[in-house]
C-alpha cells in the first residue's frame, strides 16, 4: 500500500540546515497497524507528516499504491488527503464554534457527495465511536474522551484508506486512553490501515507492528505475534 524509499527530510533555518529524517525506507501493508516510538525530537512527528503529504520530503520517494505522491500538485495533495487520508490529533483540533455534527462533516469537505449521503455518513461514524448523543453539543461542553471521539469520527467519516493519528491518547488519562485504542483496534480489525504515532509501550504493543525512531532514523522493527 505504502512504501518510502530513501526518504530525507531537511530543514534549512538562519543558514543552519537540520535533517529531520534520514534515508527512510518503509513499507506499510494494507489492514496493518503500525506504532511509531521514540524520544522527542527523534522525527517520529515527521514521518507521520510525510506519511500525511503535510510535509514534502526533500529527497526520496513516496508511494501510495502506484501513485508517486511526489508528482502531485497542491491542489491534488488536497484531494488526495481528502479522499484517502483521515487524521486523528493529540490536540483533537474541534472548533469551538461548530457542534460536533459540524466537526464531524469537515471530513467530508472536498468531497462532493450528496447532501443526504453526507448526513448518513456523518451519522454513522458519530454511532461508530459512541458520540451521536453530543452531536448538537460543543466541543468545550465535552469531556476530553469524548472529544477525542469526535475527532476519530471527523476522520474516519469519509471512509479513509488510511489513519494517522499523532499521539492520539496523549491528553487523555487511562481509562478513555483505553477506548480510544479499543477504537483504533476495532476500526483496524474491520480492515482500516492505521500508523500511530506514541509514546506509550503499552499502547505500542496493541499494533500488529512497532518501529523505533532515534535521531531521524528507524533503528529497529518489530511485529507482534498474533
Amino acid at each position: 500500500m505504502i512504501r518510502l524509499d530513501h526518504i530525507q527530510r531537511r530543514y534549512l533555518s538562519d543558514e543552519v540546515e537540520t535533517t529531520a529524517l534520514h534515508d527512510i525506507n518503509l513499507e506499510v501493508a494494507k489492514g496493518d497497524f503500525l506504532a511509531i516510538m521514540g524520544p522527542s525530537g527523534c522525527g517520529k512527528s515527521t514521518l507521520l507528516n510525510t506519511l500525511g503529504t503535510v510535509d514534502r520530503p526533500s529527497g526520496g520517494r513516496y508511494l501510495f499504491g502506484d501513485r508517486d505522491l511526489a508528482a502531485l500538485d497542491e491542489a491534488a495533495l488536497a484531494r488526495f488527503r481528502s479522499e484517502t487520508l483521515g487524521f486523528v490529533f493529540q490536540s483533537f483540533n474541534l472548533i469551538d464554534e461548530l457542534t460536533i455534527r459540524e466537526n464531524v462533516e469537515l471530513g467530508l469537505v472536498y468531497r462532493k457527495d450528496a447532501a443526504g449521503d453526507r448526513r448518513a455518513r456523518v451519522e454513522a461514524a458519530m454511532d461508530r465511536v459512541g458520540i451521536s448523543h453530543r452531536a448538537r453539543h460543543f466541543p468545550h461542553q465535552l469531556s476530553g474522551g469524548q472529544q477525542q471521539r469526535a475527532a476519530i469520527a471527523r476522520a474516519i467519516v469519509g471512509n479513509p484508506q488510511l489513519i494517522l493519528a499523532d499521539e492520539p491518547t496523549g491528553n487523555l488519562d487511562t481509562e478513555n486512553g483505553a477506548q480510544v485504542m479499543d477504537i483504533l483496534t476495532s476500526l483496524n480489525a474491520e480492515g482500516a490501515t492505521i500508523v500511530m504515532v506514541t509514546h506509550s509501550p503499552s499502547h505500542a504493543d496493541i499494533a500488529r507492528r512497532r518501529i523505533d525512531m532515534l535521531d531521524g532514523r528507524i533503528v529497529s522493527s518489530v511485529a507482534r505475534a498474533i
